[in-house]
C-alpha cells in the first residue's frame, strides 16, 4: 500500500466545492503524463512542483527546458543535502563546457538508434531543405564514425575531405553493409558529384560544428556525464537549453541527442532485474522542440526500463503526426488547461461525454480536466484546480551548485579548444606556418645585416627559381607549393608527411614512388 509520501500531488478537486489534494502513484506516471494549455494557463507551474517533490523524496530526474527560466528556478529548490547529486548542463556558460560526445562507446545493437536519432535531429531542423542523397551519406558517416574508437561529431566533416582520416575510420569498420558503402560507393564518385554529395553535409552540419558554443561541447572525446550512472544513483539533472542564450537550432539539437541518450541509458538497464531498476523522472518542457520521429519510440519502450515522461506543450499542431499517434497511444495521464479550437475538437473525443470541446476552450486560469490513470486504469474524466506553486526558499544553493558541478563535470574552454586543435590538425599547421614566418624572418634579417658582395668579373650566372604549383597535402590535407604540375593520380606530401612517408618506406623495404 503506498503512502502519502510517494504521491506526487499537483492538484485538488473543485466539483462542488469540495477541495481534495490529490496525485500520481509511482506506477502510474511509468504510463507518461501529457500536459497540453495554451501559454500562461499554468503548465510549467505544475511540473515545477511534481519536480520539487521529486527532489525532496530523493528521486531521480531530469529537467529539459528550451527556454532557461524553469530550470534556473529548481536549483534553488535544491536542498544541502542533495547539492552533490545535481548536475547543471549549461551550453550558455562558454568558459565551463560540459562534454557530451553523442556518439561514445556505444554498442553495435543500438548504433542505428544513435544513427536514427541523429539524423532526425537535423532533419527536423532542415526540413525543407531535406533531400535523400543528404540522408544516406549522413547516415554511413555517423554509423563509420560509432565504429571509430575515440571518434566525436566532429569526425562528420573529417571523414567526408579528409582522405588520411577516412582511410583509418573505414579500416576499423565491422560493418560489411557501412564498410562497402566507403570502399566500393565513395570511393568510385567522380570528384564532381563527390563535390556535390558532400556540399550540402558541410552546409549545414557545418554550420553547427563551426559554433564554438557545439563545438566545444560536443569535439570532446569522453562524456563528462554518464547517463545510466546518473539514472540508477539518482542524479539531478537540469538541462538549460535557453533559446534566448545559445539559439533556437543549438537548443533543439542538443536537447534531441540528450533526450535520445537517456533512452539509451534506460534501455541499457536490460542488465538489471525489473524490481531493481530505479525510477528516473523526464520532464520536457516545450517537447515539440525535441520531438523526432524516433522520439516516438522513447514513448512506447521507456516503461518497462523505469523511465518515466512528464511532457508540456501548447498545441497538438507542433507535434509531427507520427508523434502525436505515440503520444496518445502511449500516455496514461492526460491534463488539459485551456486550449485553442482545433485542439478542442481533437481532444473532445478524450474527454467527452463528461467535456466538450467548448468546455475545453472556455478553462480558467490553473483549472484543469483530466484523465488521471489510478492503478493501471485511466479514470473517467474530471475537472480540479493545479495546486499553487511552491514558496521560494529563503536560502539557496545555486551559487555551489553551479561551482560544484563545473569542478565535477568541466574543464576550462582553452584546455579543451587546445585537445580540439590537436585533433584537427590546426595546432600543426600554426606551427609550420610559425616556422616559415621565423625561417623568413631570419633570412630577411641576415640580408639587412650581411656586408654589400664586392663585385666581381667572374661571377656565375644565378640560376633561374623552378616554377611552383599550388597543391593539398595527400596526408594532412593542407595548402603547399609542388615543383611539379599536379597530377590526381600522383601524391603530394609536405615537408612533414614527406618525412614521415619516407621513413614508412625504409622500415617497410619499399621504394619511394
Amino acid at each position: 500500500m503506498q503512502n502519502n509520501e510517494t504521491i506526487t500531488l499537483f492538484a485538488e478537486t473543485n466539483f462542488r466545492g469540495q477541495k481534495q489534494q490529490f496525485g500520481i502513484k509511482p506506477d502510474d506516471r511509468r504510463r507518461h503524463s501529457y500536459i497540453i494549455g495554451k501559454t500562461g494557463m499554468g503548465k510549467t507551474t505544475l511540473m515545477e512542483n511534481m519536480v520539487i517533490q521529486d527532489i525532496r523524496n530523493g528521486h531521480g530526474l531530469a529537467v529539459v527546458d528550451p527556454h532557461g527560466e524553469f530550470a534556473e528556478k529548481m536549483l534553488s529548490f535544491v536542498p544541502s543535502s542533495r547539492v552533490n547529486d545535481v548536475v547543471y548542463f549549461n551550453p550558455a556558460d562558454l568558459d565551463f563546457p560540459i562534454a557530451f560526445n553523442a556518439i561514445e562507446t556505444v554498442d553495435p545493437e543500438y548504433r542505428h538508434l544513435i544513427a536514427s536519432g541523429l539524423v532526425g535531429v537535423f532533419k527536423k531542423i532542415w526540413a525543407d531543405s531535406w533531400g535523400p542523397r543528404l540522408e544516406y551519406l549522413l547516415r554511413n558517416a555517423i554509423l563509420a564514425l560509432l565504429e571509430y574508437p575515440g571518434s566525436t561529431l566532429l569526425g562528420i566533416m573529417r571523414i567526408l575531405v579528409d582522405k588520411g582520416y577516412r582511410k583509418k575510420v573505414v579500416n576499423k569498420i565491422e560493418d560489411p553493409v557501412v564498410k562497402s558503402f566507403w570502399v566500393e560507393e565513395f570511393t568510385k564518385y567522380p570528384d564532381r558529384f563527390a563535390a556535390e554529395a558532400v556540399a550540402p553535409i558541410q552546409n549545414k552540419v557545418g554550420q553547427f560544428l563551426s559554433n564554438p558554443l557545439i563545438r566545444n561541447i560536443v569535439g570532446q572525446v569522453k562524456s563528462s556525464i554518464n547517463m545510466r550512472e546518473a539514472m540508477d544513483s539518482g542524479k539531478i539533472l537540469i538541462i538549460n537549453l535557453s533559446k534566448g542564450k545559445i539559439g533556437e537550432d543549438t537548443s533543439a539539437l542538443l536537447g534531441a541527442m540528450m533526450i535520445t541518450k537517456l533512452q539509451l541509458a534506460a534501455m541499457s538497464r536490460v542488465d538489471t532485474e525489473e524490481q531493481d531498476r530505479k525510477d528516473f523522472y523526464l520532464y520536457v518542457d516545450e517537447f515539440q522542440n525535441f520531438a523526432t520521429e524516433s522520439f516516438a519510440g522513447i514513448l512506447s519502450e521507456a516503461r518497462k526500463y523505469r523511465l518515466s515522461l512528464i511532457l508540456g506543450h501548447q498545441y497538438i499542431a507542433q507535434m509531427p503526426e507520427e508523434v502525436r499517434d505515440a503520444v496518445f497511444g502511449n500516455v496514461g495521464t492526460l491534463i488539459c488547461f485551456r486550449i485553442g479550437a482545433a485542439d478542442a475538437e481533437f481532444l473532445e473525443k478524450e474527454f467527452e461525454p463528461v467535456f466538450t470541446m467548448n468546455d475545453l476552450v472556455n478553462l480558467t486560469k490553473y483549472h484543469v480536466y483530466l484523465k488521471l490513470m489510478i492503478d493501471g486504469m485511466a479514470s473517467r474524466a474530471f475537472s480540479a484546480t493545479a495546486l499553487p506553486p511552491f514558496e521560494r526558499p529563503k536560502e539557496d544553493h545555486v551559487e555551489k551548485i553551479i561551482k560544484v558541478s563545473r569542478e565535477r563535470y568541466s574543464r576550462t574552454r582553452q584546455e579543451i579548444e587546445d585537445k580540439i586543435n590537436r585533433w584537427s590538425g590546426v595546432a600543426k599547421l600554426d606551427k609550420k606556418i610559425a616556422q616559415e614566418n621565423n625561417a623568413n624572418f631570419s633570412e630577411n634579417s641576415s640580408q639587412r645585416h650581411s656586408p654589400l658582395p664586392r663585385p666581381t668579373n667572374n661571377q656565375r650566372p644565378s640560376r633561374p627559381a623552378r616554377p611552383m604549383h599550388p597543391a593539398k597535402c595527400s596526408s594532412c590535407d593542407i595548402d603547399i607549393q609542388v615543383p611539379f604540375v599536379p597530377d590526381p593520380k600522383r601524391d603530394a606530401f609536405c615537408r612533414e608527411c614527406l618525412d614521415k612517408k619516407r621513413e614508412e618506406w625504409r622500415q617497410a623495404g619499399q621504394t619511394p614512388k
